[in-house]
């Protein structure tokens, strides 16, 4: 049931745009028009130009030819771009109906976005999809985690596992988690092959080297790494700074939060070489109990332009400790947010000591190191034609420890010993489980642009080494040796594809795409788990995913597409693994029928856009609400399912400094069927399974309403003030659909300044507050649970995770 609230602002917003609407009235209306060319008078087709401050865009037809129709008059800052050319601005005064043409320069290097051209959506590709800028990326980097910082893109709801969105974070994209997004930087897979998710902690401060950013919502279009089942992120990072530069930014706030950057480049020296660096050091306790951070890393790029050849080679490094914090809080009472025992409790590393005195392990934390190396080169081979290539290679190693309690001997293969005499069967023990990980391959494209015709045609093959092992650094009663390892097992998957795309113009208001994929997967498992019982599996799998659709440029004002996609996805590790002793509970792989249609509008003063989605699965794999030990999801399949839905996009310029862009997501996200597996204990607690069909329930983590808005005022020149908005309807976090296993809906508000100034012996001094949660809001944006049954009664238990009432970061950021 969608809320109130969400109707209101949707009906207000509606309001505002025909008020937007009727102010064109009374105006006299010019347009401008012209070609877009090089040197040499040749047409440049796909070129974008935009008018500067208003929300109005277009792309060049085959010709080379755009058209801006019914502007006011006015004075306007017309900006032109293309792969492979200087950008060029004009100011135009109109009025009347003028035509402007441009003619552009070669750029004297090879511009860094053929890198990323084969793998994101092009400007009339007819795909539901969000660009983020570095000014965007920039405005959002106050020191949380990437999931914080996307916050306000469509369909996106982001979690954190320490309550202030440092350390564990996660997000989620139309119900699907990180393990079902796909996700590159510079075209390069980024998921983990084993669990296909994304871990943001091992990447501390990773957006102060990210450029860009596009977003992609269903299927998207074909790109490298795991399957698309919910959207497509793609991080571009540093680009071409032709002067040098140093930057110095410091962040701090509650919670004892820390976040020192510093960065530097040499610009372009000698027309050829540039190298860019980066360093930051993250520190937080956090909002709950333990759960801290203490992070490092590093971003290094050198590169080797030429006009027409580009060598670039990145290494992205982080090191992470982190609090453990999954377990979440069992002491919440949602039905009234006050009645709290504890929101800050975490009971990981809890222990009763000899004397009954319940203590906590210090060191009950999470740690890993990954490094990233990239290896880039790309060739202009014609004006048209231009390849890429990449090498890449991440090595992985760390471990979390824990201290247990009351463990037995034989469930670590050890022999019970003799103390005083007296056989011993269990102790409390310290142990840490370990994974070392390499991940390399290449990946590959050509892109082809002319005239009516834009195709790309790519590939990628990439291996993965995994080991597994878990070791025994402390027994209190002893009978182990000191580093005892009593399990191993490890893993090897080869994942390869190739994939075509192609964008032809068939007219000036039609255009088509094309896109399929081919990709195999190989994975085995082999050794032992850590419950001493084999791991021993293998898995194939080909999948073909094609993708098709038209866009229809309506005038230069609408536009509007169409499309179908189909994707396939093979399980993870945990989901076999979790299933390995219940053959009739295997996992298999999933396939999603994708079909989106959208609306886009732009005017001077405001924007609208309006995507239909229809994604129905088959054998999709959903969480069930409960977590294994290392704060997985354990997933089951389910027949036949699907997420229907609407996503709602607006801005309007309301004055000249006041600005309102949002967005809202209304969806309906059901299972047909449910078939529930559950444990019931007779009155003598024997324990037997219970199996239930529950017909249609709604799915998992799959909010039916969320929504973002951010209004903001601009009364001078560097310095604004936004008022930020989230909302997230109620959730289930199992496929029940009992009220009992169920988040409340939440609707937080964060406000942010920002001041910048420009003194003569520096580039920029900026300034940045955000008052995060203003109105102190007492919710939780993630849960996890299950149910049991004593003689037929149902019983509920769940865990939440508590996020910080009112808190504060500030920063300063000095630019040379």
């Amino acid at each position: 049931m969608f809320t109130r609230r969400m109707n209101s602002v949707f009906f207000g917003v509606c309001a505002l745009l025909v008020l937007q609407f009727v102010s064109f009235i009374g105006f006299s209306q010019v347009s401008v028009t012209g070609k877009i060319t090089d040197k040499n008078g040749n047409s440049l087709p796909g070129a974008a130009i935009a008018i500067k401050g208003t929300y109005l865009g277009t792309v060049a037809n085959s010709y080379g030819e755009y058209q801006f129709n019914n502007l006011k008059e006015d004075n306007y800052k017309l900006v032109v771009s293309f792969l492979g050319f200087e950008d060029q601005e004009k100011t135009v005064k109109l009025n009347e109906s003028k035509v402007v043409n441009f003619e552009l320069s070669a750029s004297a290097i090879l511009a860094d976005e053929v890198i990323v051209a084969a793998t994101r959506a092009g400007n009339k590709a007819p795909v539901a999809v969000t660009n983020l800028s570095g000014d965007d990326v920039r405005k959002q980097n106050t020191g949380q985690d990437i999931p914080y910082q996307l916050s306000l893109t469509p369909s996106l709801v982001e979690s954190s596992e320490s309550g202030n969105g440092v350390g564990y974070s996660a997000l989620r994209i139309r119900g699907t988690d990180a393990s079902r997004i796909n996700v590159t930087v510079n075209g390069v897979p980024l998921n983990d092959s084993e669990s296909q998710g994304v871990f943001w902690v091992n990447m501390p401060d990773f957006a102060s080297s990210v450029d860009n950013i596009q977003i992609q919502r269903g299927v998207g279009t074909s790109t490298n790494g795991a399957a698309a089942f919910g959207a497509t992120i793609n991080f571009q990072t540093e680009t071409v700074n032709t002067k040098p530069y140093a930057e110095v930014q410091s962040v701090g706030g509650s919670f004892n939060t820390f976040r020192n950057t510093f960065k530097a480049g040499t610009g372009l020296i000698n027309g050829k070489f540039s190298f860019d660096a980066r360093y930051s050091k993250l520190k937080s306790d956090g909002y709950v109990d333990r759960a801290f951070s203490d992070h490092e890393s590093f971003f290094a790029s050198g590169t080797y332009y030429t006009e027409r050849s580009m060598l670039k080679f990145n290494v992205i490094s982080g090191d992470q400790k982190t609090g453990i914090s999954w377990w979440g809080n069992p002491n919440i009472n949602t039905d009234d947010p006050d009645d709290v025992e504890d929101r800050r409790y975490n009971p990981a590393g809890e222990y009763t000591d000899e004397n009954g005195i319940t203590r906590y392990y210090d060191n009950q934390t999470d740690n890993y190191k990954q490094t990233h190396y990239q290896l880039f080169y790309s060739q202009e081979l014609t004006s048209n034609l231009n390849m890429n290539a990449a090498l890449h290679y991440t090595k992985g190693k760390g471990y979390y420890e824990q201290y247990k309690e009351d463990e037995e001997y034989d469930e670590y293969g050890v022999t019970n010993p003799v103390v005083g005499g007296e056989m011993i069967s269990e102790t409390d023990l310290i142990r840490q489980k370990w994974l070392k990980n390499d991940f390399y391959g290449l990946t590959y494209s050509m892109n082809y642009r002319k005239n009516s015709i834009d195709a790309s045609f790519g590939g990628a093959w990439n291996r993965y080494e995994g080991d597994h092992f878990g070791d025994i650094i402390w027994a209190q009663n002893g009978g182990i040796d000191n580093d005892y390892q009593w399990y191993f097992n490890d893993g090897k998957k080869t994942d390869y594809n190739v994939f075509a795309k192609l964008n032809v113009e068939l007219s000036e208001k039609w255009n088509a795409y094309g896109d399929v994929q081919y990709r195999h997967i190989s994975y085995e498992m082999d050794g032992t788990d850590d419950d001493l019982k084999p791991l021993v599996q293998e898995h194939k799998f080909d999948f073909i995913n094609p993708k098709m659709g038209l866009y229809y440029t309506i005038n230069d004002r609408n536009s509007a597409y169409a499309s179908f996609g189909v994707a396939h996805r093979e399980p993870t590790r945990a989901n076999y693994k979790n299933a390995k002793e219940k053959p009739e509970l295997m996992p298999v792989d999933e396939t999603l029928f994708d079909y989106e249609l959208g609306y886009t509008f732009k005017s001077v003063k405001a924007t609208f856009g309006v995507n239909l989605y229809y994604m129905y699965y088959r054998d999709q794999l959903v969480p069930t609400g409960v977590k294994n030990q290392v704060g997985d999801d354990i997933m089951v399949n389910v027949d036949k399912s699907y997420r229907a839905g609407i996503e709602l996009i607006w801005g309007v310029q309301i004055l000249p400094t006041l600005k309102w862009d949002a967005n809202l997501t209304l969806s309906k996200n059901r299972i047909e069927n449910f078939i529930e597996y559950s444990k019931d204990y007779d009155e003598n607690w024997v324990e037997f399974d219970k199996v239930t069909e529950l017909g249609k329930t709604e799915i998992s983590y799959s909010p039916e309403a969320v929504g973002s808005s951010i209004l903001t005022w601009t009364p001078s020149e560097g310095f604004d003030v936004s008022f930020i908005s989230k909302y997230v309807g109620e959730q289930y976090f199992d496929n029940t659909s009992n009220t009992e296993r169920k988040l409340d809906d939440y609707n937080v508000h964060n406000l942010r300044f920002n001041y910048r100034i420009n003194p003569t012996w520096m580039k920029e001094i900026a300034f940045q507050l955000s008052i995060n949660n203003v109105l102190d809001a007492k919710y939780e944006n993630n849960a996890y649970g299950g149910n049991w049954y004593e003689q037929g009664v149902e019983n509920t238990w769940r865990y939440y995770y508590p996020q910080a009432g009112t808190n504060v970061l500030a920063g300063v950021t000095l630019r040379f």
